[in-house]
């Protein structure tokens, strides 16, 4: 007696308190006499069961009860159940009707026919018949309802060769590869008898499953039984292994092969471009075009992808030529992989003429269209694509549409679409696909959408670790440190087997201070896990240690991969020392580098060196640099040049960045603003804004800005204005790095009203735009607004800045407020956390000195621990020239010819200017006489003239 077994429940749409009936119905065909029966549930999705039972009208030895979810059927055995159930004698007449129906059901897939026709085997007594079971188990298969095919599987217990064969390739079409190679181990247990075909299907169940070993078994076991004679099989094989990376063992099966057909080729044609190499996957096409083999459209489409990996796009439209003239440009998959081949190179008309000419086409058509628009950025007509592709009716937009769209959205930082997809993704019901749930994860995480990211992540019922990771890395992208780090603690608590993108992500939260303990755990764990020798950890690891300034733990990570070190993980190194202020690590590590024969420097190696140098002002380093770029052919990338600009530009040599920018082969904006800065950081204004009149692109706030940094010099503020009003022609008003430049052009300008206003008007003040207003009040001598701006700033959740502290100190300097200066301070490291550096130092000193506390600066200076530097002596020598100090302006002197040599004449030229004041003209003569005999020179001055619209208005500014 059969197993009783359920099926999958499915919606139905009738209600769920409908009663429970039962009903006995008669029919001829079942003996009366017969008393045992058993249980057969009937899946069903009809709007109305009732009138499809009484339409067909079941026997009168079937007891019936349906529930909300399911028809149940209680069956009697059938006298022929033991008979020969092959034997074509027995098929009733009736039986045709069956087959007919399922045939019907097996060409379109659907649960409601196959359903119809169970219930119609049952009616007329074909159920225990074999051939209609095998086929009603095959149209369940390819209806995806598994558990029924499993249910009617096990109603049979007298089953042959070929239903186990339907129900182990049911498990292979519904991706249960477990359960077919379960099923087999469970037909060889019980001593059925199998064939090639279903070797085949275990093979095929390997392949997929990337299990090589049970794929060896198999052909072993093909080969002891001697049923390699079936050349299907020899190709699941030779798949098999291709398919499982094994290459030298496919490519044995093929050389062994007597009987090659055109799914031999193919198999290993698509097996060598499978594991990466396409020049064998083309080489072996060609050959087998030599052969004499008629190749189709699977071979076409392989050799193409091949064509496109080699990066021969020729090769590629020699396939399509030849494709068209043997007429295969009419078979789908052919132009399917044209459109591929080339968007990948950028060629979209050629994609859509291939995509127009194309008669008949399906979801493969379009997706392949819309994924070549947006991987060449063409947004619109992507969405255009999209669009018509819905119009269409038949080509019903799947998964892999849905992550070509939401990828799109991710990159392109397109918020606005990406809900809508998600909306359309909910209205569909694929929320629940875990791809797409991961995708939209990854699109709210690149569009800085924490809230959105955060509330899918928490309605996953189902969450792989892919969405764990994606929600990490959304934590860590956005600045949300602690969150990810309490995520990634709640996944170690799941069990789950953690990946190297799991690692990757959360190292990258580890940036605030507080967080280098968190990584150096992260850095133990991973040890632990077995990921010490993965590049990217590594890679990621040095990058945390450089940003927290423990470079020895990063130089000591490098010394330990020192065998399998590539370009990357110096560049890591190099890149991380740059930009966090390490300028001669930089050059060191650059240095050591060069003397190790394996590695050799790429474009990303001198950008950061080259700006290193530029950092430390180091011109002939930077030019020793510049040459080694042209030797090694990489002083022509765009890149390069630029950093090459910057690097002269901040080295005070205008000319060599000029020089550089007319000889730049391929310019972009970035080389504009380059230039534009150069002149401005070299106090050549009127060039920077001649330079604009010429500029080939549209500016963006780093033009704006250092075009504002040359009117300010200029004090111009007409330009100013006028380059006021390209922030607004250009919509860049709101970035506060401009409206910081407004802010000091138009307080530098004397328009502090003007200054005013912008910071206002501005809606999301940061630091930069406070310092900026602070600065500009002190600028102006009105030091005690500049300090209720500090405590406005303080108040509004801002944390003061190093630049903060300088613009209040400078304030309090110049309008005399010496006690309120100290006290600020004193209280930087303890209140505000902001360590005093000697940009704070000089503006105490110049404070006290213009005080005339000239002692107690001194004083001051004398407790700095460490090397004083040249600028806190040099303010207070100024200050002893304004009181006029003869004797401590000497002391100070003596200090400053020792600390800056290469500035001494301004030095002696401010002593001797001290001389003169106070009447000591012959000490005066001598040092002037001294200055002229070591040939010194005194940069030549300029005066500047500002022409003020409204002085009135210059120095009233409304209050905060």
């Amino acid at each position: 007696m059969g197993s009783c077994w359920a099926a999958k429940s499915s919606k139905a749409n009738f209600p769920r308190d409908l009663i429970r009936l039962t009903g006995y119905f008669s029919s001829a065909l079942l003996p009366r006499n017969q008393s045992s029966s058993k249980r057969i549930i009937v899946p069903c999705k009809l709007k109305h069961p009732l009138l499809f039972i009484e339409s067909y009208g079941l026997c009168s030895n079937v007891h019936l009860s349906f529930t909300a979810n399911s028809l149940q059927f209680c069956t009697v055995h059938h006298p022929f159940v033991k008979t020969s159930q092959r034997d074509p004698h027995q098929l009733y007449t009736r039986f045709y009707d069956v087959i007919d129906l399922l045939k019907s059901s097996m060409a379109r897939p659907n649960l409601v026919t196959t359903t119809i026709a169970h219930c119609l085997a049952i009616k007329v007594g074909a159920l225990a018949h074999l051939p209609v079971c095998t086929s009603l188990l095959t149209s369940y298969s390819r209806a995806k309802d598994l558990s029924s095919s499993l249910g009617l599987f096990d109603e049979f217990s007298n089953k042959d060769v070929i239903l186990w064969n339907a129900i182990i390739n049911a498990a292979v079409e519904n991706n249960s590869y477990n359960v077919a190679t379960r099923f087999f181990i469970e037909m060889t247990e019980v001593g059925a008898a199998f064939d090639s075909t279903t070797l085949l299907l275990i093979v095929s169940a390997s392949s997929h499953m990337k299990y090589l070993k049970c794929g060896k078994s198999i052909h072993c076991l093909s080969i002891k039984l001697g049923m390699l004679w079936d050349c299907n099989l020899c190709n699941a094989v030779l798949d098999m292994y291709a398919k499982c990376g094994d290459l030298s063992s496919s490519q044995s099966m093929f050389t062994w092969m007597e009987t090659r057909d055109v799914i031999t080729w193919n198999s290993m044609v698509n097996g060598f471009l499978y594991n990466g190499h396409p020049e064998k996957s083309f080489w072996c096409f060609r050959e087998m075009i030599c052969f004499g083999i008629r190749v189709d459209s699977v071979s076409l489409s392989c050799a193409i992808s091949a064509s496109a990996d080699m990066g021969e796009l020729s090769s590629g439209q020699a396939i399509h030529a030849w494709g068209i003239k043997q007429g295969y440009n009419y078979d789908i998959s052919f132009p399917n992989s044209l459109i591929s081949l080339y968007s990948e190179y950028g060629d979209i008309e050629a994609s859509k003429s291939v995509f127009k000419e194309m008669v008949v086409r399906d979801v493969v058509s379009w997706n392949a269209m819309i994924r070549g628009l947006a991987s060449n950025g063409r947004v619109v007509e992507t969405f255009d694509m999209l669009y018509k592709m819905q119009l269409t009716g038949y080509a019903q937009l799947g998964v892999a549409t849905l992550f070509t769209i939401i990828s799109l959205c991710a990159e392109q930082m397109l918020l606005r679409e990406g809900k809508s997809v998600h909306g359309f993704t909910v209205r569909r019901q694929m929320i629940s696909d875990v791809w797409v749930t991961n995708s939209l994860l990854d699109m709210y995480s690149k569009c800085d959408c924490v809230v959105k990211g955060e509330f899918l992540f928490n309605t996953i019922p189902r969450r792989d670790l892919v969405s764990w990771n994606a929600m990490i890395s959304c934590y860590s992208r956005n600045g949300y440190s602690k969150e990810a780090q309490s995520l990634f603690t709640k996944l170690i608590h799941q069990r789950l087997q953690l990946s190297f993108s799991t690692v990757l992500a959360v190292i990258s939260s580890c940036i605030p201070p507080d967080s280098l303990q968190f990584g150096k755990s992260i850095h133990c764990w991973g040890q632990k896990a077995g990921f010490s020798n993965n590049i990217l950890i590594v890679n990621s690891l040095m990058h945390m240690y450089v940003n927290f300034g423990d470079l020895p733990a990063a130089f000591m990570l490098l010394e330990r991969i020192h065998a399998e070190e590539d370009i990357a993980c110096w560049n890591t190194i190099i890149a991380g020392c740059t930009r966090n202020g390490h300028f001669r690590e930089a050059l060191a590590t650059f240095n050591w580098m060069r003397q190790e024969i394996s590695v050799m420097w790429d474009s990303i190696t001198l950008v950061n060196v080259i700006s290193a140098c530029g950092n430390l002002a180091l011109l002939c380093e930077g030019k020793s640099l510049h040459g080694l770029a042209i030797k090694t052919f990489v002083g022509s990338e765009t890149r390069v040049q630029n950093a090459l600009i910057t690097m002269y530009g901040r080295c005070s040599h205008a000319k060599s960045a000029k020089s550089v920018f007319d000889f730049c082969s391929s310019r972009n904006l970035c080389s504009w603003n380059c230039m534009i800065s150069a002149f401005s950081q070299n106090k050549e204004g009127r060039r920077a804004l001649e330079l604009f009149h010429f500029l080939e692109f549209e500016p963006n706030e780093i033009t704006i800005v250092a075009l504002l940094s040359a009117c300010n010099q200029l004090g111009l503020s007409r330009q100013g204005k006028q380059i006021h009003g390209h922030v607004f022609r250009f919509g860049i008003s709101e970035n506060s790095f401009v409206t910081a430049a407004l802010v000091d052009m138009y307080s530098n300008c004397g328009r502090l009203d003007l200054g005013w206003q912008i910071f206002t008007k501005s809606e999301e003040k940061s630091i930069a735009v406070w310092n900026s207003m602070i600065s500009a009040y002190g600028y102006h001598g009105n030091g005690k607004m500049a300090i209720q701006l500090f405590h406005k700033m303080c108040d509004s959740g801002i944390r003061p800045s190093k630049s903060s502290f300088v613009n209040l100190l400078s304030a309090c300097s110049h309008s005399g407020l010496v006690n309120e200066g100290l006290s600020y301070y004193r209280v930087m490291l303890g209140e505000y956390g902001v360590e005093a550096v000697t940009e704070h130092q000089v503006c105490i000193v110049d404070m006290l000195g213009r005080a005339g506390k000239l002692q107690e600066a001194y004083e001051f200076i004398n407790q700095i621990p460490g090397e004083t530097e040249a600028g806190l002596w040099g303010a207070l020598l100024s200050a002893c020239n304004y009181h006029g100090n003869v004797e401590m302006g000497r002391k100070v002197a003596q200090h400053l010819f020792g600390l800056e040599p290469e500035n001494v004449v301004g030095y002696y030229i401010a002593l001797a200017n001290l001389y003169v004041g106070a009447g000591g003209w012959k000490d005066a003569v001598e040092l002037r006489q001294i200055a002229q005999h070591k040939n010194l020179k005194k940069l030549p001055a300029y005066s500047l003239l500002i022409n003020i619209d409204a002085a009135s208005s210059s120095t009233a500014a409304s209050s905060p």
